[in-house]
């Protein structure tokens, strides 16, 4: 992965910050955001839609203390998010928040890592962005709001930290591409057409939420009575705070398509914060207490049939225990992507797949 970056032209260190973002999705299970999305996402965009710059251009526009506000240039998403959380962090370290917000980036991988640097330093992180137009408002059928994730990750005194890590849609379109990569149908009442009707089709689906005739069903469903509304609430929250605090661009304008249809930077917004846990109370004590919570949780009464009740990120850490030990599985339809990708650039490899 860090000789295609470089291959395209991103240097050698974000290179590594970009490869990095994404075997750690794999790493943690989240399939739908690690190497299967090095080709579609990044590799086509710099090679062969020219949307995305491989060099990036960091630039502080407004610096207030405790918050910034970061210019990208559209070049390397993971590594706008990197910087920008790191400049969260040193923020956090003498005010006790800090706050950074990204304009004209590019897709920064899986949100989590971004958030659990900030638990490395030993401080609660959260970040959001948003994203192409996939997600229609309650009562409606439109794609207008991106699958907008909104993730936390907080220390514990156990092996993992808490993290949430998910889309404020139920599903989103990297686990639709994988249900396509690995010819499985989306189930139903996940994504609805213009007529409200359940798409299920995921080759279909990804075609139509290009065009716009098909749309993700919030968090909660297509209706009040399931809490949709609440979903659709908080994937408004994630465009607010990634567009409004540093006057990006949002909704339909991510389409990444100008009015002629011709391809063009996708413009995203991030924000990013850290809170410095010792600022509150001591970190132990902190870490103690949330620990408790969360095994309070999972020693609670379980529904009949269940084997057991899980806290969040602690799924993540099993499958990271278990790929730790025996690798990565990586599907058939993105080995051909690696052979492309490296024949494409001229690397001199031969997987292991191709014996």
């Amino acid at each position: 992965m860090v000789d295609v970056f470089k291959g395209l032209g991103v240097p050698d260190a974000d290179a590594r910050v970009c490869a990095e973002v994404l075997i750690t999705a794999d790493k943690r299970g989240i399939d739908s955001h690690g190497v299967g999305r090095m080709k579609p996402i990044y590799y086509d965009r710099i090679v062969k839609g020219g949307i995305q710059r491989p060099v990036t251009e960091f630039e502080v526009v407004r610096d207030c203390k405790a918050t910034a506000v970061v210019d990208g240039h559209h070049g390397m998403g993971m590594v706008i998010g990197k910087r920008c959380m790191q400049m969260a962090i040193e923020k956090a370290r003498e005010h006790g928040v800090g706050m950074v917000v990204a304009r004209n980036s590019t897709h920064y991988g899986f949100a989590a890592y971004y958030s659990l640097m900030a638990v490395a330093a030993d401080m609660i992180g959260l970040t959001g962005t948003n994203a192409r137009p996939s997600i229609a408002p309650t009562h409606g059928v439109e794609n207008m709001l991106g699958t907008n994730p909104l993730v936390f990750a907080m220390p514990t005194d156990e092996d993992f930290p808490f993290t949430n890590d998910y889309a404020t849609s139920i599903i989103q379109r990297g686990k639709i591409e994988q249900y396509y990569r690995e010819g499985r149908r989306c189930p139903e009442g996940l994504v609805i057409d213009r007529e409200g009707h359940s798409a299920t089709d995921p080759e279909q689906i990804l075609r139509d939420l290009v065009r716009g005739t098909s749309a993700l069903a919030p968090v909660g469903g297509l209706s009040e009575e399931t809490g949709g509304h609440k979903g659709y609430g908080f994937a408004t929250v994630v465009e607010i705070l990634s567009a409004s605090l540093q006057q990006g661009s949002y909704l339909k304008q991510l389409t990444g398509l100008d009015d002629h249809g011709n391809a063009v930077p996708y413009g995203l917004g991030h924000f990013f914060l850290a809170f410095d846990v010792q600022c509150f109370t001591d970190l132990e004590s902190f870490k103690k207490t949330t620990g408790d919570i969360l095994r309070a949780l999972r020693a609670s009464e379980k529904a009949p049939g269940a084997d057991r009740i899980y806290t969040c990120g602690e799924k993540e850490y099993l499958v990271w225990q278990e790929r730790e030990a025996k690798g990565v599985p990586v599907d058939p339809t993105v080995q051909r992507e690696f052979m492309t990708m490296r024949d494409e650039l001229k690397l001199p490899y031969v997987f292991p797949f191709e014996r």
